[in-house]
């Protein structure tokens, strides 16, 4: 399987206590900016909600924008493996089609504002979440490696298909069409070596 350039900055899951407060936290978190809006949205409501003290939220996250891009983090954190459609092409043009409808709704775009707002200097959540994409675009470049298939590397599909998919999605207002993403598709597959 070919493997990401972008590092393993995914911090571990804590355990314990540790992973109970932050379940509280997230849960409430969610269910305050459903309920109320995120503008409403307080550090004090947050920690009422999860049964902890303000304290608690701001010295593991610091402030309300990182408690919100720790939580938009987690949401992307992909549940399983990507589609397995038989081919490179589909299987990146259906991982680049459901990446494309999640995250052009309101929340997903509200996720992704989330994730480049924060400011930690250690893990930042947008490099997670690159993280994230880049072992799925891994997972099936293996799987075509496997099949005998000649593959580009992990950073050119990035560069090729993920950039341009996010550029669009966060700093456009009109919608991404199946044609773009089968260029851009197109695009990260001319650059397999023989």
């Amino acid at each position: 399987m070919a493997s990401p350039t972008f590092g393993n900055r995914t911090a571990p899951r804590p355990g314990g206590r540790s992973a109970r407060v932050q379940e509280a936290v997230h849960r409430a978190t969610r269910e305050l900016t459903a309920e109320h809006g995120r503008e409403a949205l307080t550090v004090p409501m947050v920690a009422a909600r999860a049964g902890v003290t303000p304290s608690t939220i701001y010295r593991r996250w610091g402030d309300l924008a990182e408690l919100l891009a720790d939580v938009s983090v987690e949401r992307m954190r992909p549940d399983g493996e990507p589609a397995d459609t038989g081919s490179l092409r589909g299987d990146l043009l259906a991982w680049a089609e459901q990446y494309n409808e999640e995250m052009s709704s309101e929340l997903g775009r509200a996720m992704l504002r989330d994730v480049l707002s924060a400011q930690s200097p250690d893990a930042r959540p947008s490099c997670r979440c690159a993280d994230f994409i880049a072992l799925q675009i891994g997972v099936l470049l293996g799987r075509a490696q496997a099949r005998g298939v000649t593959t580009p590397p992990v950073g050119r599909v990035m560069d090729t298909l993920v950039a341009p998919l996010l550029f669009r999605l966060l700093f456009t207002a009109g919608p991404v069409t199946l044609d773009e993403i089968a260029g851009w598709v197109d695009a990260s597959l001319t650059t397999a070596s023989p």
